[in-house]
């Protein structure tokens, strides 16, 4: 029996108009994928659109969103854990959680249960692994684990902290996992069609006030270099801000196209996970009566389809 409804798809693909549609008709909460949207601070160039969790007077519950300050350093594991945490609340008050994300890492870990442990510093093997050249460092992370990601072996500090960590998963085993049965639908459109969707979007974020975002952010002590961490917007705009940029018509079609070749990138990973074992029900547009009748046939999910329509 489905417990998590997981509607996934690249940026402005529409993921959060449909996830609070069924959230309404099942009365669900909804547990935000996002890396960014954790943030406080960060709102329009993070795409939290807090404005489509609300309809009439009511308000559609959220989590995951606003949960930590710009200062934190929030990793996979902590958003897995406090994941966890939330769905966990959720089942045993009898609410069913809706997941909608883009995010492919975090949704990865959610949906493929990543075993991770909090591993805290180990002063004396960093010590220890101090005085090893580079090469000799991958050496002994190669023993401990195979290095799949490649960013591992090219600076100095993070083989150290990957050495760090698979020494320390090596003797102690993580906590175990909720019992997720996921329901996995993705929003997906033409191309181009999501190309205009994406420039649509972010002229419409221009004009609501992005520049004034970052402008105000780094005004309160959030440096250049931060911004440039926290996301495409956050990183051009900073560009324009400096003077590296030189207006909003280029900053517009610059930002464009390196949020259209985001959204690809996103659409590459959520290919790799379905070669992972991740099972995708494909939605063309975000189509609501699709996505119903595929939530119908895959044995349901409470109360959706269950009103009229």
């Amino acid at each position: 029996m489905t417990n998590l409804l997981v509607i996934l798809g690249p940026t402005a693909s529409g993921k959060t108009r449909l996830g609070v549609e069924f959230a309404r008709e099942s009365g669900a909460e909804i547990l935000s994928i996002d890396s960014r949207q954790v943030y406080r601070g960060l709102d329009i160039g993070s795409g939290k659109d807090l404005e489509e969790y609300g309809f009439g007077n009511s308000k559609i519950p959220y989590h995951l969103i606003d949960i930590v300050d710009l200062d934190v350093e929030f990793s996979v594991f902590d958003f897995q854990k406090r994941f966890f945490q939330a769905f966990e609340s959720l089942q045993q008050r009898g609410t069913p959680a809706i997941a909608v994300g883009g995010s492919g890492l975090y949704l990865e870990a959610v949906l493929m249960t990543y075993r991770m442990v909090d591993v805290p510093p180990n002063e004396e093997l960093r010590s220890e692994l101090q005085g090893l050249s580079i090469d000799e460092l991958r050496q002994r992370l190669s023993v401990l684990r195979s290095m799949h990601n490649t960013t591992d072996s090219e600076d100095r500090e993070r083989v150290i902290r990957a050495i760090e960590i698979a020494d320390f998963t090596a003797r102690h085993d993580p906590e175990p996992a909720p019992d997720i049965k996921a329901l996995v639908l993705g929003v997906r459109w033409d191309r181009a069609v999501l190309r205009r969707r994406i420039r649509d979007r972010l002229s419409a974020r221009l004009r609501g006030g992005l520049i004034e975002e970052v402008e105000h952010l780094h005004g309160s002590g959030v440096s250049w270099e931060k911004l440039s961490f926290l996301g495409l917007e956050y990183r051009f705009v900073s560009e324009f801000l400096k003077g590296e940029i030189r207006n909003e018509n280029d900053l517009k079609q610059k930002l464009g196209s390196a949020i259209c070749a985001f959204a690809k990138r996103q659409e590459t990973w959520f290919r790799r996970m379905q070669r992972r074992g991740v099972s995708i029900h494909w939605i063309e547009e975000g189509d609501v009566t699709k996505a119903r009748r595929v939530i119908e046939v895959n044995g349901g999910f409470t109360g959706i389809g269950s009103r009229p329509k």
